[in-house]
């Protein structure tokens, strides 16, 4: 059986609980009883992402979520779907710069499946990996790049923040989407060799949250995941250190068929899981987070010069975070309006700092969403496992609101003065064209004349 320890409740984590336990192949398993519904959720988070990935393969670790739904040794097809469907429970997967997860939301009595299920895939993803299905999804990747990329308003734009904030050979300078060419390029051997590096059980997190019982659960663990082998053929990922601040501004106009001039800018924030981190998610909430933050009241409501205005936080854990703007302009209105205007609400806030009134709001908010997270099963899951892989401690999850809660407006204004100024922000503006006309349409215009 696998050995393991139970945690008590800390302060801070509102009576919730969670025990850690290690299986002798270096799986790390992370138990958390809530038995408020009868339902169970499991997840399973790689420490792998696209910052793993290298020049020319972008992509990868995105195409390989896809893959590991295209069945394994004793699951065929869509068979992971339809057993997981056909028992009542819902599941998915995600790739992100930093890990790759796949989780089941189940009926408690359907445990068992959920956990053999990602066990078999783990362990035999290799015996059902092919070109047909290698081609399958190459083609399903490719079509979710057009759709949510390439054919959509402003789709572009993560990609190109992206890649001006971070500088060319960075791990993180690219998104987990890949590019085409690096899509087509792609070979069935890449993907084996993807798997075996990366897809062992000492290279990923198991978490088990909800109406279970722990010794029956690990039980199950240890019968189905216990005889996978580990691997230690992993490199490490690339140093995605850089310098506290860009010193300059880095810019890019776009020019596309969009429904409205936009202005979005990425800042260079502190590293998830620090103290500084919680401090600019609070200073991007008092800023823009919502209807009654300062930029959408200057912008939407008493200047009317933008239609919509947010600045939100994209925590990395590998790499400094990224404070997301985005604004779109209202009618005729130009970018250099917007952006004086902007840049004259973050100079007084880092001037006067927020207010009582602010602070009390923007960790209220904070705190709502955080327990939002803890409160479903499913989201607890997904918390602790990201907290043990990214900073090795899963019982951090359980005490993140009472961090966020201690932070002071003095810290708040400290962040913002030091980081949320022009020299430290990778620019995006989007400006309008008026859509191509049909070539059959130019064709009738030319016959006219």
């Amino acid at each position: 059986m696998p050995m393991g320890h139970t945690a008590t409740a800390q302060a801070g984590s509102g009576g919730l609980t969670a025990t850690e336990h290690r299986l002798a192949n270096g799986l790390r398993v992370v138990l958390s009883e809530d038995h408020l519904t009868p339902v169970a959720a499991v997840c399973l988070w790689y420490d792998v992402g696209s910052r793993h990935e290298v020049k020319g393969r972008t992509g990868l670790a995105h195409l390989f979520e896809h893959l590991m739904f295209q069945g394994s040794a004793q699951v065929k097809g869509n068979g992971h779907f339809e057993l997981v469907q056909g028992a009542g429970g819902s599941l998915n997967g995600t790739t992100s710069f930093e890990r790759t997860n796949y989780f089941e939301t189940m009926p408690a009595h359907e445990l068992e499946l959920a956990l053999w299920l990602e066990a078999d895939r783990m362990g035999s993803l290799l015996a059902a990996l092919d070109d047909e299905s290698m081609e399958n999804q190459r083609d399903v990747v490719k079509n979710e790049r057009r759709q949510r990329y390439d054919n959509v308003p402003y789709g572009t734009a993560f990609e190109k923040l992206t890649a001006l904030a971070y500088p060319e050979g960075h791990p993180y300078h690219h998104t987990p989407i890949g590019s085409m060419a690096d899509l087509d390029a792609a070979t069935l051997e890449d993907a084996r060799a993807f798997f075996r590096t990366y897809y062992a059980p000492n290279n990923a997190v198991l978490s088990v949250v909800g109406d279970i019982d722990p010794e029956q659960t690990l039980a199950w663990v240890e019968k189905y995941f216990g005889s996978i082998p580990g691997h230690d053929g992993k490199p490490a990922p690339r140093d995605g250190s850089l310098p506290e601040t860009i010193g300059e501004q880095l810019r890019e106009v776009v020019e596309e068929e969009v429904p409205a001039r936009a202005l979005m800018a990425a800042y260079r924030l502190p590293h998830d899981g620090t103290r500084a981190c919680d401090a600019a998610d609070l200073a991007l909430t008092v800023l823009g987070g919502g209807e009654s933050s300062r930029l959408y009241n200057r912008l939407v409501r008493r200047d009317r010069t933008a239609v919509a205005a947010g600045f939100g936080l994209l925590r990395l854990a590998g790499a400094p975070s990224l404070g997301w703007l985005d604004v779109k302009t209202s009618g005729d209105v130009e970018v250099p309006v917007i952006e004086t205007a902007i840049d004259e609400e973050l100079a007084r806030f880092a001037e006067e700092g927020p207010t009582a009134e602010e602070m009390e709001r923007a960790q209220a908010q904070l705190e709502r969403e955080w327990l939002d997270r803890l409160g479903t099963v499913a989201g607890r899951a997904d918390e602790l496992c990201r907290y043990a892989v990214l900073f090795g401690d899963p019982q951090l999850a359980l005490t993140a609101v009472q961090r966020v809660l201690e932070i002071t407006a003095e810290e708040v204004q400290e962040v913002a003065k030091a980081r949320l100024r022009p020299d430290n922000r990778a620019v995006l503006v989007y400006e309008p064209t008026a859509p191509e006309a049909p070539a059959d349409q130019d064709e009738n215009e030319e016959a006219a004349r």
